[in-house]
């Protein structure tokens, strides 16, 4: 629907003195570090799994050595999606306007922008809101944090604690263990994975500063270092995430590659022209992405308790 001389039926009479409702502070970008970032110049990108071999044997002597084989895994598929909106202002709007409709042609299309980033912030967000959500699979099969991920050659392994757990020097102690000892590659051998970036809500903003930068062991009355920040286990830090919709919930992002993965297919492109045929003007504003995992070793997760 245009915005028409009655949608700003204010703009035909003088006396206004300001407009009011759009121009708000927003927060900086904070989806970027949910994911890696990579460019695409197709429809669709898959990421397709090989497995690894298992361990030597013993070879008798004389005997002839065993060998092994290997195998397609799990296929992940990124469809990149097109977000796109826009508004027109009819000429009548813009002819019979008292100020300047170019300013209201231009502050409406910062709200444009400001939508865009919006809707690609809760994009983005929605992974980690729904990590524990039936329904929403991946290539494993399974939801991006679960207690029983396939192994492409059989077998499990688990990205979330043994009983959910809210956040606590505890529980991030034993998210940082299980990170370093349950997870294997797709023979079940030990890799080197390990904890960088913790992501949380606004409400547990408080309660990772105090568990991670306490000089010593936090709410207890114990002489005991905090080992957490001694030890530096988020090396990338921490970030907080206003999109993130369970304020219980929280995250760990590893140094596993091929994760948490983002692919931009179109970057975010405004555009403006003219209706031959009402002299509307039209704005518009486009992108077109994809957000996903594809190995669900690079993140941990834990609904709370």
């Amino acid at each position: 629907m245009p915005i028409t001389s009655g949608s700003f039926a204010k703009a035909l009479w003088p006396g206004i003195n300001k407009w009011y409702g759009e121009a708000y502070d927003e927060h900086p970008e904070e989806y970027p570090v949910l994911f890696d970032k990579e460019s695409s110049s197709k429809a669709y990108e898959e990421d397709v799994g090989v497995s690894a071999f298992g361990l030597l044997a013993q070879k008798p002597e004389g005997n002839p050595i065993g060998y092994d084989s290997a195998k397609q895994g799990f296929i992940t598929r990124y469809v990149h999606k097109t977000y796109a909106l826009g508004f027109i202002i009819t000429e009548e709007a813009m002819d019979d306007a008292q100020y300047d409709i170019s300013a209201l042609g231009k502050k409406k299309a910062q709200a444009l922008a400001f939508s865009a980033r919006q809707t690609k912030e809760i994009l983005a967000a929605n992974i980690y809101n729904r990590a524990f959500t039936a329904g929403y699979t991946y290539g494993d099969g399974s939801i991006l944090c679960v207690g029983t991920h396939a192994l492409a050659a059989g077998g499990t392994f688990s990205n979330v604690p043994t009983v959910a757990a809210d956040l606590s020097e505890a529980s991030l102690e034993q998210a940082s263990i299980d990170i370093q000892t349950g997870f294997t590659n797709d023979r079940g051998l030990l890799i080197s994975v390990m904890p960088r970036k913790l992501i949380i809500p606004p409400q547990l903003v408080f309660e990772a500063e105090r568990i991670l930068k306490s000089t010593l062991q936090n709410d207890t009355a114990n002489n005991a270092i905090n080992a957490l920040k001694s030890t530096g286990v988020f090396k990338d830090g921490v970030a907080v995430n206003h999109y993130l919709t369970d304020p219980d919930a929280w995250f760990i992002r590893t140094n596993c590659m091929d994760g948490m993965k983002w692919f931009e297919r179109k970057a975010t492109k405004f555009a403006m022209d003219n209706d031959f045929d009402t002299s509307n003007a039209k704005y518009k504003v486009a992108f077109r992405c994809s957000f996903g995992n594809t190995d669900p070793r690079g993140i941990y997760g834990s609904v709370g308790a």
